[in-house]
């Protein structure tokens, strides 16, 4: 009995990717953005403003991931995206910067100054991965940014909103343009696989900051 052909696997792009890296990986898969801790609950408010502090020590720089991969970038094609992302997220970190003055004080929580050396240490990581040499890693980690950052603009609105300020809008490179871009670059294996390597990268700091948070926000409910 002859057997009907298989359908052959469908190759995914780079674009794909990192929107699965991003899903299954980014902000809004972590458990402590899931349970709901920074949105609801009498101690809402508390994590919200921890979460606040410590993105601003960890992307409230200049320059950052996205304006170091831009110096970086001399195509066309990835010098456009490049500008428009980096003129975007100094909006997006004067934003930051509002929400994290209105906030107030750091959450007193139990071994500040070693959470303070671990994002300093993360810093220091996000630094190396934007200024790598490896063609397709820095702009890798400049489109997981902006791609993860979607995620987490959710949670300053919800600061700012809570804070009565007016939220700003967003204008990081739209989701097409990006996969145009992610495309665009991704014209080898030997790129891809550079690509994915710097957003899984930076993916796994964001991961290791909010493990961080979550552990704060526990220590503080049973303090």
């Amino acid at each position: 009995m002859s057997r009907s052909p298989q359908p052959r696997p469908q190759i995914r792009g780079v674009a794909d990717l990192l929107d699965s890296l991003i899903a299954s990986e980014g902000t809004g898969a972590h458990a402590h953005v899931r349970s709901g801790a920074l949105s609801s609950g009498v101690h809402a408010m508390r994590n919200l403003a921890d979460a606040v502090h410590f993105l601003c020590l960890l992307h409230g720089r200049h320059p950052g991931v996205i304006d170091a991969a831009a110096r970086k970038a001399v195509d066309p094609a990835s010098r456009q995206w490049m500008d428009e992302a980096a003129e975007a997220f100094a909006q997006e970190r004067a934003f930051l910067s509002r929400i994290t003055a209105a906030a107030g004080p750091v959450p007193s929580t139990q071994g500040q100054d070693q959470c303070e050396a671990a994002v300093a240490a993360q810093c220091k990581a996000l630094d190396m991965l934007a200024e790598s040499d490896r063609h397709g890693c820095a702009v890798g980690a400049a489109i997981a940014l902006t791609l993860d950052w979607r995620t987490i603009r959710v949670l300053l609105d919800i600061s700012a909103q809570r804070l009565d300020l007016a939220p700003s809008r967003c204008t990081l490179p739209d989701l097409p343009g990006t996969a145009r871009l992610a495309g665009t670059i991704g014209d080898s294996p030997a790129v891809e696989r550079a690509m994915v390597f710097g957003a899984q990268q930076l993916i796994a700091q964001h991961s290791g900051l909010w493990d961080l948070l979550e552990a704060r926000a526990a220590s503080r409910a049973d303090g």
